[in-house]
């Protein structure tokens, strides 16, 4: 019974190494850094999979943060519309 209870409290231990090591490993971009290959990508000067490994990110984080730049500009663009129009 004292094997099962260690093997059960174990489990949660591995599991928090586990999490803790990929927060350490993970990169962290600056918002600064985000947007410089964001632009890099709408460049076009290369293709957005040579862009990803060059700056070893995945394409998935490449799109979504391209998505949530162009989302930002609309929002930006939008309320700069609905201020001129109460001026």
């Amino acid at each position: 019974m004292s094997q099962k209870s260690s093997a059960s409290a174990a489990k949660p231990a591995a599991e928090k190494v586990v999490r803790d090591t990929r927060r350490a490993t993970c990169k962290h971009h600056s918002a600064e850094d985000k947007i410089r290959i964001v632009l890099e990508g709408l460049r076009g000067e290369e293709s957005i999979a040579a862009l990803c490994r060059h700056e070893a990110i995945a394409e998935s984080l490449y799109y979504a943060w391209s998505k949530e730049f162009l989302e930002a500009g609309k929002r930006r663009l939008a309320g700069d519309t609905v201020s001129a129009a109460t001026h």
